[in-house]
């Protein structure tokens, strides 16, 4: 029966075979069958009377798309709606998922190298343990190796720090901190919010009809009181497992608040912020906001950008100064959002969670776009350099995004880490 549907599709000169068509596609018959009952690839005629298959020759590329995109990897549901799109939109979709991969892969890969180099930490203090012997009999030779620093995705020369937080530090630190936000010179109304404590530093941009609810509801969810910070030191591998919990907490609190919104998957909001549990810093980081470390007179950015001008500078396809005008520069990749995001580019919701190192003496800047996409780097260190005190830092960089012209809302958060007797004298001194 087979080879007498070949041949009807054959003498007709227009249709072929599901068979002749999983040649000329490179798809087996059942990937055709299984797509074709998904609503990915519909044959262009289905035999009312023996159900064989036929499909127009013209098909074969939208075929092969699929299985290209199902070769990197890609859900099938997310491939539906690719092969919806125009050639354009269909590229800016790829585009995305990828940039969204690399970005997962980057996390994994940071929570990997924390993870040898914590037990590499944890192998060395066995090994200094009285009696403990290494496997070829000699004692705490096992310690010598194995610890790795400096590792992280967040730029040249950045003193990321997964790998140098093995234990609790020596010296009782603290956080001073401040925090400011402002509509700017052009918007009416802010919906970026902004929240500094000796638990948490936040900043947040809204975006959309409940654009400020949304960022309230972000920071809302991560405060100490929500994710039972104390005034107990968290282990390392605690911490992460909160950096998890609040991560989902933040975005269920997003969706539940732009959930009566007439567009609800057009309203959401970025999310920077650092939880401080007396000896460690946890980073969680989602969409554009960003969070800086000054740290020996060097302004480093520690956050990657989730956003499509970023993805192409990534791979070389943009450059840091056509990214400045590029037309998609405000489209973001991942952001805590509402329901499932529509088309052209689905965003990914789940934020990037790591550890960081933390030494006294260390400045942080969190920040919207408000502030980084006006005020170059160079600018942002000179002001953060300058001010003695936290308040007058993020009051200078307020200043600074007016000075540019104050285009979008800004929020902005300065936090010192000081050894925590320094905290008890008055400020200024």
């Amino acid at each position: 029966m087979e080879r007498e549907g070949r041949a009807v599709g054959a003498a007709s000169g227009e249709l072929v075979t599901i068979g002749e068509f999983a040649r000329l596609s490179r798809l087996s018959a059942k990937a055709l069958r299984r797509y074709d009952e998904l609503g990915l690839l519909r044959p262009a005629l289905v035999d009312p009377v023996n159900g064989y298959r036929y499909y127009d020759p013209a098909q074969v590329e939208g075929a092969r798309l699929v299985a290209w995109l199902r070769r990197i990897g890609m859900p099938l549901s997310r491939i539906g709606r690719i092969v919806a799109l125009d050639a354009g939109a269909a590229a800016v979709e790829i585009r995305a998922y990828w940039a969204r991969v690399e970005a997962e892969t980057a996390a994994r890969r940071d929570l990997a190298m924390y993870l040898v180099d914590h037990l590499s930490a944890e192998g060395r203090a066995m090994s200094r343990i009285p009696g403990n012997m290494g496997s070829a009999g000699n004692t705490g030779s096992a310690g010598d190796t194995g610890s790795r620093g400096g590792r992280g995705s967040s730029g040249p020369g950045a003193p990321d720090g997964p790998g140098v937080l093995g234990g609790p530090v020596a010296v009782p630190l603290a956080i001073r901190c401040a925090a400011l936000t402002d509509t700017g010179a052009v918007r009416t109304t802010n919906q970026d919010a902004a929240f500094a404590g000796p638990r948490l530093l936040a900043v947040a941009d809204g975006f959309g009809e409940g654009g400020a609810e949304a960022s309230a509801a972000a920071i809302e969810a991560l405060k100490p009181t929500a994710w039972g910070g104390g005034d107990g030191a968290l282990s390392a591998a605690d911490l992460l497992n909160v950096l998890e919990d609040t991560a989902d907490s933040a975005s269920r609190a997003v969706r539940d608040a732009v959930a009566s919104c007439a567009d609800p998957d057009g309203s959401g909001t970025t999310l920077t912020a650092m939880l401080w549990t007396g000896s460690r810093l946890g980073l969680v980081h989602i969409g554009d906001s960003r969070a800086y470390l000054l740290r020996g007179g060097e302004l480093f950015r520690i956050t990657h950008d989730h956003s499509l001008v970023q993805s192409m500078i990534d791979d070389g396809s943009l450059s840091r100064e056509e990214a400045a005008s590029h037309p998609g520069r405000a489209l973001l990749l991942k952001a805590l959002v509402g329901e499932a995001r529509s088309v052209p580019v689905a965003v990914a919701r789940r934020p990037d969670v790591r550890l960081r190192e933390v030494l006294a003496g260390d400045r942080y800047l969190l920040c919207s776009d408000g502030l980084s996409a006006v005020v170059d780097e160079a600018e942002l260190r000179a002001a953060v350099i300058a001010a003695e005190l936290p308040e007058e830092a993020v009051r200078r960089l307020v200043g600074l995004a007016h000075e540019a012209g104050g285009p979008d809302n800004v929020a902005c958060v300065v936090a010192d880490v000081v050894v925590a007797a320094e905290e008890q004298r008055p400020r200024g001194q």
